[in-house]
């Protein structure tokens, strides 16, 4: 008898579904469109998130060593800066590498060239080059190289200098940037989402609006809440799932066409790549919003005319 009504509820939402042919287009485009703006939320946060993370990338402090500097206690202040909970990363330029680079940059220079091989020795030091996990967090590395754990062999100074402190306006205001970024991408998401999810579930409503005489009828002659509610929920899935499909295939061309130029513009990020490498996880969104929005708009839309 269960499976009997299940059956008669599948068949009698899709039999509405393709009766109601206008209805059910109009509140399909509805939900393509809220679909969309779902999927195009997730886009604009990958690449929000790409942007942010290149601009962390480019910050990092330098940590220059006087010359006579022992390299075993550069090593050693190298492993304690590792240790720290908030750095991510750290690099190792050595003397002689910090002098090849400074030739590669001036090779043009030959002036400067010329008066760097009159010089005995080298004139460069080596250099440390620290990259924190978050941009607010280079100030507490920069406290650290400032205390005693920083000293070399017999408590005596190896830095020279620490370029943080010429670049705390910038690295501040930089953080500043990335945290009301990150905020505001956060808020326009969930306002244009909650904005899409109201249009969509006042036209499923106006869709079974056209259908409380039969509601009416239904719980006339006996028919169970469930038993009425059923078809109207189906149908919401139907519509859900199409207009799922409908999104997904409506993102291949247009990723396709963006993909090049995202890549040129964020550099990091070929929206088109992103599509296809990340396809099941939009897939499953995208087709799970969809259901789950139709079947629960649909679900609460009829229950006012069975209270009724």
């Amino acid at each position: 008898m269960v499976w009997t009504n299940i059956k008669r509820i599948l068949r009698s939402g899709f039999v509405s579904f393709w009766r109601n042919g206008f209805v059910s287009l109009a509140t399909v485009l509805i939900m393509t469109v809220t679909l969309f703006v779902i999927g195009a939320v997730v886009f604009l946060g990958a690449m929000l998130n790409v942007s942010l993370s290149e601009l962390k990338d480019k910050v990092d402090i330098n940590v220059y060593f006087l010359t006579d500097a022992p390299e075993e206690d550069i090593l050693a202040l190298k492993g304690a800066i590792e240790g720290l909970p908030e750095t991510a990363e750290v690099d190792y330029l050595s003397r002689e590498d910090a002098l090849t680079a400074f030739r590669a940059r001036h090779e043009n220079d030959q002036l400067t060239l010329q008066a760097l091989d009159e010089l005995d020795d080298n004139p460069l030091g080596a250099i440390l080059t620290v990259k924190a996990k978050e941009t607010s967090q280079y100030e507490s590395i920069a406290k650290f190289l400032e205390g005693d754990t920083a000293l070399g062999s017999g408590n005596v100074p190896i830095i020279d200098k620490v370029n943080y402190f010429q670049n705390k306006t910038a690295i501040e205001k930089l953080s500043r940037i990335i945290d009301s970024a990150e905020k505001l991408g956060f808020i326009v998401s969930v306002v244009l989402v909650i904005i899409s999810i109201i249009i969509t579930f006042n036209t499923i409503r106006l869709a079974i609006y056209t259908s409380r005489e039969e509601i009416s009828v239904m719980r006339l002659v006996g028919a169970s809440t469930t038993y009425t509610r059923g078809p109207f929920v189906v149908e919401g899935i139907l519509y859900g799932i199409v207009a799922g499909i409908l999104t997904l295939l409506l993102f291949y061309p247009i990723t396709f066409w963006l993909g090049p130029y995202t890549e040129g513009f964020f550099s990091s990020i070929n929206l088109f790549s992103y599509y296809g490498s990340n396809f099941g996880q939009i897939f499953i969104l995208i087709l799970g919003s969809g259901i789950l929005l139709g079947g629960i708009s649909s679900y609460l839309a009829v229950r006012k005319y069975l209270e009724a």
